[in-house]
């Protein structure tokens, strides 16, 4: 155990300390398709620190890749070929058998998600991984430095949509820890349940514990009465901000919405010894930005724009890993 704690401890100083921490979100969502083999190979080919990515369990408890519960219709086709029309099966409700059959290697036309990424180019025929296909990719020679950060996706507010926080936290542990890649992983949640699990089973693994306080979510719940659903039972009014909530969580990785931050807060989670990360920063100007503020490191759709911006302060640049 104090071992462990020892090598987390000693993880979070170099991450403080250390070279800026470029992750690419959803492997590069805005020019590949998210949360695909196409995709972290294009975010590795153009050089980040770290792979962003979304873990969800099927029916017959396969591991695998996909930021939504259910199949969005938005990047999805079914065998026939065609979009689907509405939200499509419940992952933990379906076997993984079942899932490859639908393909998510395009974004739909028409649809604002489109709008949104229009650099993105398809990648037809791409599925949904499963975790080990992504373990295998990150260790394969010449990528030994790269590492990943796996977010439990998991919601209080609709608990039959996912395995339970725990049990799921038990087997992704189960799963970096079989795969030699706990060094190299942060585990990361809005749901601050799981991060508490992970960091009870296992102390050597990093917990990153994200936040959102915007009209369309709100996982801290500053202005209500009583602890958020999403925190642990750690409520805002006992700690008056979100970096002493974090601290009193055991956190050592704080992960901000970026329009959440400010300077001040930058300095106040520093001064508590976070790491900070914002996410999901895309524009130029919000990438500056966040960087002017002295965040550790920037969770991006378009890692080579966050490249560039490194460059052009010289900073070093993660290696690209084709």
């Amino acid at each position: 155990m104090k071992r462990w704690a020892a090598a987390l401890a000693l993880l979070c100083a170099a991450l403080q300390a250390g070279a800026f921490d470029l992750q690419g979100h959803r492997g590069a969502r805005g020019l590949a398709p998210e949360n695909t083999l196409p995709g972290f190979a294009r975010a590795l080919g153009i050089g980040v620190t770290t792979l962003e990515t979304d873990i969800a369990i099927s029916r017959d408890g396969v591991l695998l890749i996909s930021h939504d519960p259910a199949l969005n219709p938005d990047i999805t086709r079914g065998p026939d070929g065609q979009f689907l029309n509405s939200r499509g099966p419940l992952i933990w409700h379906t076997d993984f058998a079942e899932l490859q059959r639908y393909d998510v290697g395009r974004l739909k036309p028409g649809t604002r998600y489109a709008e949104q990424y229009p650099a993105q180019q398809p990648s037809d025929g791409a599925r949904l991984p499963r975790l080990e296909e992504l373990f295998a990719m990150v260790k394969t020679p010449g990528r030994g430095d790269v590492r990943l950060a796996l977010e439990i996706k998991v919601t209080p507010t609709a608990p039959d949509e996912t395995m339970a926080p725990e049990p799921f936290a038990r087997a992704l542990v189960d799963a970096v820890r079989g795969a030699g890649l706990a060094p190299r992983t942060t585990i990361l949640s809005f749901d601050w349940r799981a991060l508490q699990a992970v960091q009870r089973i296992a102390p050597e693994i990093g917990t990153v514990y994200l936040t959102i306080q915007r009209p369309q979510f709100d996982n801290i719940g500053a202005g209500r009465p009583g602890a958020s659903p999403w925190t642990a039972g750690i409520r805002f009014a006992e700690h008056g901000s979100v970096p002493k909530m974090i601290h009193a969580a055991g956190g050592r990785i704080w992960s901000s919405q970026h329009a959440d931050l400010d300077a001040a807060k930058v300095q106040e989670a520093h001064a508590l010894g976070l790491t900070v990360l914002a996410w999901t920063v895309n524009e130029p100007a919000q990438i500056a930005r966040m960087m002017d503020l002295g965040v550790d490191g920037i969770v991006s759709d378009r890692p080579d724009l966050v490249r560039q911006e490194m460059q052009r302060r010289g900073m070093a640049l993660p290696t690209p890993r084709p």
